[in-house]
Formats: structure tokens, sequence, C-alpha cells
């Protein structure tokens, strides 16, 4: 079985996972369009590509999966997986099954706002959020939201441009600086992260791993513990089946009092996924069953609590001389 693991740039230990788990069953190939991209090399084979936006990029994708015979594909960056989930049929064509949930809940995940829309439909707590300026001011008068507040891309990653905004001068610069911009409620709580699996068979959540969040860098836990709440666990339980989502999930949530506010989805590996794979919750290996047509059980919370998690630098140093230099 061959897994294709697209734009890993510095993911290395999900290239490792996939590894381990599939030992001499079979290969681990990775893509990237630079080849400073450190995750590549952790690989069995790897491609340089273009950018996701070159005319070719797809038929190159396609190309790799046809003629390296591969089972299962998934992206480790959001722009990615619309592309996966838009393109499902021509991937299965060529025998690639792509890891990713359906097309229009990916859209509704990567546009904040619309998420923001649906929590709320369902009736799950999250915060306050507005696209419209003058909305939000009226709210300010009502007394709903204060300052301070994140201004953010509705549709963003990694944490690119947003600010907290202390007062209305500073909202109003930065939206005449930037386009596509909404208004977050400031979430003054502990802050958690969950990895979620949803079986690509069943349907069910099959896994699902908390961490209570320590420390952030460029937008990614860079120190975090384990932690377990059942009340937590049916929660998320229920949002993911509900909505449909499929394979690896992460999902950021605020604990402020005794209530827990979902924040923010990602339909894709967490850059934070490392700690719950250290912790026994195996997301790699349940992505290999399914490809061979079988069903995961579900294990909620099967982990130790207080396991911390600290991430720290590393190299990768490689001989290029004879290789191009595609940054």
């Amino acid at each position: 079985m061959n897994i294709l693991i697209l734009s890993a740039g510095t993911r290395n230990k999900v290239v490792q996972y996939f590894k381990w788990e599939l030992g001499e069953t079979g290969m681990v190939l990775a893509t990237d369009c630079s080849g400073l991209a450190p995750a590549v090399y952790e690989a069995d084979q790897f491609f340089l590509v273009p950018r996701i936006s070159a005319p070719d990029y797809l038929d190159r994708v396609l190309d790799i999966c046809k003629r390296e015979r591969v089972d299962g594909v998934f992206s480790l960056i959001d722009p990615e997986l619309s592309l996966l989930a838009r393109e499902r049929e021509r991937f299965l064509e060529v025998g690639a099954t792509p890891i990713v949930s359906p097309y229009e809940l990916v859209e509704t995940c990567l546009d904040k706002y619309r998420m923001y829309q649906l929590l709320c439909e369902m009736g799950i707590p999250t915060g306050r959020c507005y696209v419209d300026r003058e909305e939000f001011y009226r709210a300010v008068e009502e007394g709903l939201i204060s300052y301070p507040v994140f201004v953010k891309p509705v549709r963003g990653s990694a944490s690119m441009n947003i600010n907290m905004v202390r007062s209305r001068e500073e909202l109003e610069v930065l939206f005449h600086l930037y386009d596509d911009l909404m208004i977050q409620e400031y979430m003054d709580g502990t802050e958690y992260g969950a990895d979620v699996y949803v079986d690509m068979l069943s349907g069910r959540c099959t896994s699902l791993f908390v961490k209570e969040k320590l420390r952030m860098r460029a937008g990614e836990t860079d120190k975090s513990v384990s932690v377990r709440d059942d009340r937590l666990f049916g929660l998320i339980e229920n949002f993911v089946e509900t909505c449909g989502f499929c394979g690896m999930i992460d999902i950021d949530i605020f604990r402020i009092e005794d209530t827990y506010y979902i924040s923010e989805v990602n339909p894709r590996f967490g850059g934070g996924y490392p700690h719950a794979y250290e912790c026994g919750v195996n997301f790699p290996a349940q992505v290999l069953r399914n490809l061979k047509g079988e069903s995961n059980p579900p294990s909620i919370g099967g982990y130790q609590t207080g396991i911390c998690m600290m991430k720290y630098n590393e190299v990768t140093v490689m001989d290029m001389k004879n290789m191009e230099m595609v940054r």
C-alpha cells in the first residue's frame, strides 16, 4: 500500500509516522513545490511539483498517483483541501482515495464566518463573529460584545494577519488595509485543541485526543498537556458525526467558566498531532485500515492525562550541489 502526502513542508513527524505504520508493506511518497521542504526527505520517494495555483498542478499529482500506484492521498495545507475534495472522482479513477471531508464541508471550514454560522445553526457555543462593521458597532453599543476583539481574514491559516484590536480606530485601519476581514469575539478562557478521526467507512468518530494548549508559536501548538473530559468528548463526537466529516480533523476550543466554545475547525492533520500519536492515538493506522476496506472500532479517550508535549528545533542538512535549488 502506498500513501502520498501532498505539500509535506516541515511536517516531518507525519511522514515518519506513516512510514512506521506501513513498515515493509508499502511506501510513503511526498510532494512539495520546494526542494527546501525538509519533510520530503523523510519519505521513501519525493517529487517536486509546481505550486497549487499552476495550471498543470492537478495533472502532475494525478500522474504521480497513477504511476506510483498510490492507494491514499492527503494534504497538509488548507488551500489544497478543497482541490482534493472537489476532484475526488478524478483521484478515484486512478486508484487513489482522497482522505478528506466532503467539498462543501471543507469550504465551510476554510471560511471562518460560514463555520460560525453553521455552529450557531447547530446550537453549539461559539464566539460572536461579524463581517459587517456597522453591525459590530451596534453590537458594541448594545453591550453584546466589547473590545478587545480579533480581526482576521475570513479565509486564512497559520495565524496570518490576525490582530488583536482594542479600539474602533485600530479596526478601521485594518479594514482599510485588507479585504475580506471578520471580527471575532476575544475568548478569554482556557484554550484546547482536539485531534479527531472520523472513520471513512462508518462515519463514526473513532478517536479523539484533547490537549490543553500551554504555548503557541506561529499559529501552532508549541507546548501542551493531555486532558480528558467526557462532556467535551460528547460535544465533539456529536458535531463531527452530524456534519459528516471524514478522516483527520483538528478543532480549536475554548472553555470559559463551565462552557466549551468551538472556535475553528481544520479538516486535516493539526500541527499538534504528534502529541496525540505519542500518547497512542494512532491516526495513520486507522487510515491504513480504512484503505484496506476495514472499519475502525471506536476508542475515545484511551490515553493518559498529564502527558506534556514540548516542541523543539531540529535541522535537516542535505548535499544539494547536484540538485536544482527550488525555493
